[in-house]
């Protein structure tokens, strides 16, 4: 069940992450790079270096909760930040505006053998 809402903390670390972390290298990300602990309650957010790829890392009342969403196309539009930020503290809203911001990505052809459509 999906127990995101208006009434949680969210932050966001602004650093690409490998998208193969998952419940404990997420939560060591927070505690030694956010400098944050995942059991307050935070709502915790990765993005990796395309911006194509976002993970949530969240503890709920039965455990840890990992949301991941992968675009087909396009990116999700970040907030302005400094390069030197842990972690950016953001609103509900501000994520929602992410995700539904996503920017389309331009269908490319590109010529080779099987002539695949890539995308941008």
């Amino acid at each position: 069940m999906f127990h995101l809402h208006g009434s949680l903390k969210y932050y966001l670390y602004p650093l690409p992450v490998d998208m193969r972390k998952s419940f404990y290298t997420l939560s060591g990300v927070v505690n030694s790079l956010m400098n944050q602990n995942v059991r307050d309650g935070g709502v915790f957010i990765f993005m990796n270096r395309h911006q194509n790829v976002m993970k949530i890392l969240h503890m709920e009342y039965a455990g840890l909760v990992i949301y991941h969403k992968k675009l087909e196309s396009g990116r999700f539009k970040l907030p302005v930040f400094d390069e030197t930020t842990a972690s950016i503290n953001i609103e509900w809203k501000d994520l929602m505006t992410m995700v539904e911001s996503v920017k389309p990505g331009r269908l490319k052809t590109r010529k080779n053998v099987n002539n695949y459509l890539l995308f941008s």
